[in-house]
């Protein structure tokens, strides 16, 4: 199967979870995952949000991300994944002047 983010509508958000400022994001999802082609703006953020049931994995494509994950601050640059596993909490934030691209992925576990 091709998932084409190319042929997918872009939705914008405002304040994703209770965070700042604006994410764009065009999505993938079925029963079984979500996958998440998106750009958050400079100074944008998450708010911060427990994965009780289910993981994430975000893979930076362009960009420097800050994430906090169960409080620790961590930076995530291109190239690199940030990891939040079942049953912890985190949220991220652009820190600098220019875009930061990512892929998220969430599978949904049962």
């Amino acid at each position: 199967m091709v998932i084409d983010f190319n042929n997918q509508s872009e939705v914008c958000i405002m304040g994703f979870k209770g965070g700042d400022g604006e994410l764009r994001m065009r999505n993938y999802v079925d029963d079984n995952i979500k996958i998440m082609k998106s750009v958050l703006a400079p100074g944008a953020s998450s708010g911060d949000h427990l994965h009780d049931v289910n993981c994430e994995v975000i893979y930076i494509v362009n960009g420097i991300m800050t994430f906090y994950d169960n409080g620790e601050k961590e930076s995530v640059e291109a190239g690199q994944v940030h990891y939040c596993p079942k049953g912890h909490k985190h949220h991220f934030v652009n820190e600098t002047a220019e875009d930061v691209e990512y892929l998220a992925i969430v599978p949904e576990l049962r």
